[in-house]
């Protein structure tokens, strides 16, 4: 049986590979036509160029992307605006925009059931106020209290953590993935998740196909309903040059009876766990939430289930202290947020920059990916020439070469203005986690890349104050002994060798 799915699988892969070589073919085939509709076609692909180009230059995105595509036109005058049709145009997002958004605006009060915590959080720390007031007042996530926090330092601990948390589930589990594969992690998962929906718990899985499209037999979807497993598989992957691709859902959460939820930068798969061993040791981090601020994950999780389906559910009845108080204390406040690619708002790049320019003392990060626009390039400069201690950890055994290329063409320039770059020499460094002064600290699913931070659906949480904040900042400084500190001689290279960097630092947006 295995290997008749591995068969399918296989044969769906070369599928899809085949298509996107027929579109490729076809371009070159535009590009190249005899000579007697040379002239006529390529003059009819110099003014779409052109058009494109201006309509690039006027478009609300980033600057980045505007050079990137610009650069591209340039480089291929007759082909370039052809490929950025062929890339922008098939996709049509108006429809899930519109939609999304409307969802977002129905759900919008129930974020509020818990009440207001926000006057309570800038009396007690009125430092904590514009971060707070954005967030809550603009991006519509409220600040929560009563509420028990715990960091989740690995993938080890957050799937022994998990699994006893699915077994005291009463009504509801919801899940939503960017990666899943069977094995040591996902089956036992799945065993739980089948036995509670036998008892009657509403069972929910959202994970996206992009993400597990080498990784899921094409009928795991009907295998789980099969199971009582509820699935919805976000944007079917279709074999076309178009941004369909790009939009993928990131987000990595668990909730379960809306009191208990689980995010972070943890898929489901053996590596996370170190179960299998691709790149050394993995090292991540997730952080579970016991209390009020549960809700907020759950209906990050209902909006995107509603979207995907076009329904409207009664977001109240999933609200867990309807008929009991939430007797929970915690030592801080909390905030989790969401970001998505289609309300023209940046929430974890400004979640991320206010962290940065409030940064009195030092900040820490871990990313896996350092591949920055000017934003947070220069606010991570500025807080560095200011005296702050900025540290930085990324992977010294990478998963895309691509990735590490372009990351590390940003390590000079970073050390120039005093940022201490690190990477973790046992791994791969997966964690996502920034953590400032003692007193704020994000975990999330959002990697410093163009995709996570502009493309891609992805959440996280904000930590203000309490013993988590502490624990995040001791796991990145005992995580330091076991990187190694690039030196400024390290990133110096000849011209040959930071050609190549320098390059994919321009398409960087793109990767």
């Amino acid at each position: 049986m295995k290997k008749k799915v591995r068969h399918i699988v296989f044969f769906r892969r070369m599928f899809v590979m085949f298509t996107l070589l027929m579109q490729i073919a076809f371009l070159v085939f535009m590009a190249v036509l005899p000579s007697i509709y040379f002239w006529f076609v390529s003059w009819i692909m110099f003014v779409i160029s052109v058009c494109v180009c201006i309509h690039v230059f006027n478009k609300n995105a980033k600057a980045a992307y505007k050079l990137t595509w610009i650069f591209i036109i340039m480089l291929f005058p007759v082909l370039g605006g052809l490929m950025y049709l062929f890339f922008y145009l098939q996709a049509n997002p108006r429809k899930f925009r519109r939609l999304m958004q409307q969802i977002i605006k129905n759900s919008s009060d129930s974020f509020n059931l818990c009440g207001n915590r926000m006057n309570e959080l800038i009396n007690k720390n009125p430092e904590f106020a514009l971060q707070a007031h954005y967030l809550q007042e603009y991006a519509g996530f409220p600040v929560f209290s009563n509420t028990r926090v715990k960091y989740l330092e690995s993938g080890e601990v957050f799937f022994q953590q998990a699994l006893q948390e699915l077994e005291k589930a009463k009504k509801y589990i919801f899940l939503e993935f960017f990666i899943l594969e069977e094995g040591v992690m996902l089956d036992p998962i799945i065993s739980i998740l089948e036995r509670k929906a036998k008892e009657g718990v509403d069972v929910r899985f959202i994970y996206d196909d992009l993400g597990c499209f080498m990784s899921l037999p094409p009928d795991f979807k009907s295998t789980m309903e099969k199971k009582g497993i509820k699935c919805l598989v976000f944007k079917p992957f279709r074999p076309l040059l178009s941004t369909l691709q790009n939009n993928r859902d990131h987000r990595k959460i668990i909730s379960i009876d809306g009191k208990t939820a689980f995010t972070g930068s943890m898929n489901i798969a053996d590596e996370y766990i170190n179960a299998v061993n691709r790149f050394g040791h993995w090292k991540d981090a997730a952080i579970m939430l016991e209390g009020e601020a549960a809700w907020a994950l759950t209906l990050i999780f209902l909006q995107m289930w509603n979207t995907q389906l076009d329904v409207c559910d009664q977001y109240a009845s999933y609200y867990p202290w309807k008929e009991e108080h939430c007797d929970i204390k915690g030592d801080g406040f909390v905030q989790p947020y969401a970001d998505n690619p289609f309300d023209n708002e940046n929430v974890t790049e400004s979640v991320y920059i206010q962290i940065i320019n409030n940064a009195k003392k030092y900040i820490y990060i871990n990313t896996p990916y350092l591949i920055l626009d000017e934003n947070l390039l220069n606010a991570l400069e500025l807080a560095a020439k200011s005296g702050v201690d900025v540290r930085i950890i990324t992977p010294h055994r990478w998963d895309k070469w691509f990735a590490a290329i372009a990351s590390r063409s940003y390590y000079r320039q970073l050390i120039l203005a005093g940022i201490k770059i690190y990477e973790y020499t046992s791994g791969f460094n997966h964690g996502k986690t920034f953590v400032s002064d003692d007193i704020i600290a994000s975990v999330g699913t959002s990697n410093l890349d163009f995709r996570s931070l502009y493309l891609h659906f992805e959440c996280g949480v904000l930590v203000y104050n309490g013993k988590p904040v502490l624990d995040i900042k001791e796991d990145f400084l005992r995580t330091i002994p076991v990187s190694h500190k690039v030196t400024l001689d390290e990133s110096k290279k000849n011209f040959f060798l930071q050609l190549i960097p320098d390059v994919l630092r321009i398409f960087a947006p793109l990767l």
